[in-house]
């Protein structure tokens, strides 16, 4: 048992477990009152994040165990599940926060486009895996996949869930560009790109999307409207100071600030643990999303290379926007912190996300402890003797 234990890797399997743990508290502190505003008992967040955390402990042991590469030869599954799912909550979903992005069933509720994140991940990380060797051509090698992608990115929008499908589209970026593609053939698809949110633009802009620009970027000339919770998300930091008013001591959570259990619990964090505790949590996350990257660097795989990426920039990219939102870098979008937030989807997937991403860093290091055979190339530096004197070459780095 501890020989199978010592293949997986103890960075990746602690840090998500020891950040959603420290999130259970940090929700508990969060919501307690907001609870009983809503006529629940304070720990009502807590148990239901508590169960979600037993859920996702389950999910993260199965995917940790299932052979990563068999995910390719489901994908035709995942991916029309996803549709779906898709499909399914703009007809029969629960609008939540002006957005149809919800499933009810009774005491459980889920948001598909969570679920869509790693979904879509799959799917480009083993459609572009498959085309390596004609990756260049951009008609064949480049373009079919981002029409799944685009329809992924429509249904979304429909809901409407804009931050949701700004980290999709962040996701997708980031594993296109790992991909090998051409610098020409990713400019162009930037351009196509920026044409179609300008085209888009007019049909998604709202009186209350122009709001939260207004709200992010001029919060004091709305203080009492637009503005309202930026600036409670700014006393909240501004009080916490480097060490913190102290653990359950937030002011800002008593009705002031906007969801302080979920978007904005990194302001509570800083108001109850200070800058010390933002850090912290920072610096884990980080963690995450350097040790995914290094996973993919070392994976001979394509196809658990680009899932690597994948899986690390959803940590990095929803991070950034939760963190921009609650400094006034970004607007207000309803993105939770990973692993931290009130929310089981989020907790759920991210967990399941990390037990993928150890059964690669598994099958990297496996295969790191396989014998060399004599005439197998390997990727290791070999030395040359010619005429007397010695060199050394190494294999190009594989571009994946």
């Amino acid at each position: 048992m501890i020989q199978k234990l010592k293949k997986y890797d103890f960075t990746l399997m602690i840090t998500p477990i020891l950040l959603a743990g420290f999130g259970i508290v940090m929700i508990y502190s969060a919501s307690m009152v907001i609870a009983v505003m809503e006529g629940f008992e304070s720990t009502h967040y807590f148990y239901k994040q508590i169960q979600w955390f037993v859920l996702s402990m389950i999910g993260f042991i199965v995917c940790s165990t299932f052979p990563y590469k068999y995910y390719q030869k489901l994908m035709k599954i995942i991916i029309l599940v996803i549709l779906l799912l898709l499909i399914g909550v703009l007809i029969f979903g629960n609008t939540v926060n002006n957005a149809k992005s919800w499933f009810d069933f009774g005491p459980v509720s889920l948001q598909p486009a969570e679920f869509a994140k790693v979904g879509l991940i799959m799917y480009l990380a083993s459609i572009y895996s498959k085309k390596q060797s004609y990756i260049n051509d951009f008609k064949t090698g480049v373009v079919p996949p981002l029409i799944m992608t685009g329809i992924v990115l429509g249904l979304i929008l429909l809901q409407p869930d804009i931050g949701t499908a700004a980290i999709i589209f962040l996701i997708a970026c980031s594993v296109i560009f790992s991909s090998g593609i051409k610098f020409r053939h990713l400019t162009i698809l930037i351009l196509l790109g920026l044409i179609v949110i300008a085209l888009a633009a007019p049909q998604m802009v709202t009186d209350e999307r122009l709001a939260r620009f207004t709200g992010a970027y001029q919060p004091f000339e709305t203080p009492n409207s637009d503005g309202y919770h930026l600036i409670q998300s700014y006393l909240a930091i501004g009080v916490g100071g480097i060490t913190g008013e102290g653990l359950g001591h937030s002011v800002q959570k008593l009705g002031y600030l906007l969801e302080p259990h979920t978007d904005f619990i990194m302001a509570v964090i800083a108001e109850e643990l200070g800058f010390i505790g933002v850090i912290i949590v920072i610096g884990m996350l980080a963690i995450i999303v350097l040790r995914g990257i290094f996973i993919a660097r070392k994976c001979e795989d394509s196809f658990g290379a680009l899932l690597a990426i994948g899986i690390s920039s959803m940590v990095g990219v929803q991070a950034f926007i939760n963190l921009g939102a609650i400094s006034g870098l970004l607007p207000i979008t309803g993105v939770p912190l990973p692993f931290i937030s009130y929310g089981g989807s989020s907790l759920l997937v991210m967990m399941t996300s990390m037990g993928i991403l150890n059964n690669i860093a598994k099958s990297v290091k496996e295969k790191e402890e396989e014998p060399v055979s004599v005439n197998q190339n390997t990727n290791h530096n070999q030395t040359f003797t010619r005429g007397g004197s010695s060199w050394s070459s190494q294999n190009q780095y594989k571009k994946f």
